[in-house]
């Protein structure tokens, strides 16, 4: 029952959202990024979930994968409670920004 209310809520504030915030540290990353996908557009719509979904902290963490993906992998198979619980809300993020940012 929460996810429709939530998935409601979220479509809501990506869509008012637009261009009126300045680009996060998701944004800027993706932006740097040397992926072809990466257009500024996609860019936004990563940072609005991350907004949505991750803290400043948990952003600016996020962030560095772009540039050190293997950062990523050694988050993911850590056996740090921290680093566990960051996952689930790295999972969270990953997940919405799938779902909306998906074209």
């Amino acid at each position: 029952m929460k996810r429709p209310v939530l998935a409601a809520l979220a479509a809501a504030v990506l869509v008012s959202t637009g261009s009126m915030v300045s680009a996060g540290p998701i944004e800027k990353a993706c932006n740097r990024s040397d992926r072809s996908a990466a257009t500024r557009a996609l860019c936004g719509c990563i940072q609005q979930a991350a907004d949505l979904t991750l803290n400043g902290s948990d952003q600016r963490r996020a962030a560095k994968f772009f540039s050190d993906p293997d950062l990523a992998h050694t988050v993911r198979f850590s056996k740090k409670t921290n680093d566990d619980a960051f996952w689930k809300r790295y999972r969270q993020f990953t997940d919405m920004a799938e779902a909306y940012c998906a074209g």
